[in-house]
């Protein structure tokens, strides 16, 4: 039930810029970024789950390559000792490895970024589907790009780009998210999210902020103090 917002320029010489915000059981631990698998994945810097050690955003600064994974619904009809972590995607994405035809994953939404632009590569897990994203801002949750049937897209689509594309800082996207947390995390159109009434164990945790350009990679990051409240102090050395 995570939420990225990001901004594709009209030119490969401006930068790709994004917000994602994790829901996960606050009971699963993670790491901050940092460079957690120098042997397999060398320059790799990213937020590691520490139960299955992959990740759910990395970016390697020096291919100018970032990715996110959210969970999409999973209409297979396969057990849990027939799948693999999510956690992979993100680390052979950064690698340039994209998901494969078929993968052995639970269904995801994947955003990529690299040089070439932005995808989204979406697995229900009967389907895999690749959305090449154009310029503009876009809003990924657990459904379709920018899909108006979730509800915090629709209510939240519009303000991130009346706000335009963040330049020098987040300050427009964060305010966005300021007024967006006047809702109940139970609200279904909140980002800030306590998803339990909904059936998942999981609540937004952190956040980060990604600025992906000629110049390499910026992430910033900011773990919440109470898991589904909102707080911008959060985010490291914010703009």
């Amino acid at each position: 039930m995570c939420t990225v917002i990001v901004a594709v320029p009209e030119t490969s010489d401006e930068p790709v810029r994004l917000i994602a915000v994790r829901d996960e059981d606050p009971a699963r631990a993670w790491d901050r970024p940092g460079p957690w698998w120098p042997a397999s994945h060398p320059g790799a810097i990213g937020v590691r789950d520490r139960r299955a050690g992959g990740a759910w955003l990395a970016a390697d600064p020096q291919r100018r390559r970032l990715a996110v994974v959210l969970n999409r619904e999973d209409r297979s009809d396969r057990t849990d000792d027939e799948v693999t972590t999510r956690g992979t995607l993100v680390l052979e994405s950064i690698g340039g490895h994209p998901p494969e035809a078929v993968p052995t994953t639970r269904g995801f939404n994947l955003v990529e970024v690299d040089p070439e632009g932005v995808r989204v590569v979406s697995w229900d897990g009967l389907v895999r589907r690749e959305q090449p994203l154009a310029p503009g801002i876009h809003m990924v949750a657990h459904d379709d790009v920018d899909d108006r049937t979730t509800a915090r897209v629709d209510a939240w689509l519009d303000h991130f780009r009346a706000a335009g594309p963040p330049t020098g800082g987040f300050d427009g996207w964060l305010a966005v998210l300021d007024e967006s947390a006047a809702l109940a995390p139970q609200d279904d159109r909140a980002i800030i999210r306590d998803n339990r009434p909904f059936g998942y164990a999981t609540l937004s945790l952190l956040l980060c902020t990604a600025t992906v350009g000629t110049d390499g990679v910026e992430v910033r990051y900011g773990a919440f103090d109470r898991p589904g409240v909102w707080r911008r102090e959060a985010l490291e050395g914010r703009g």
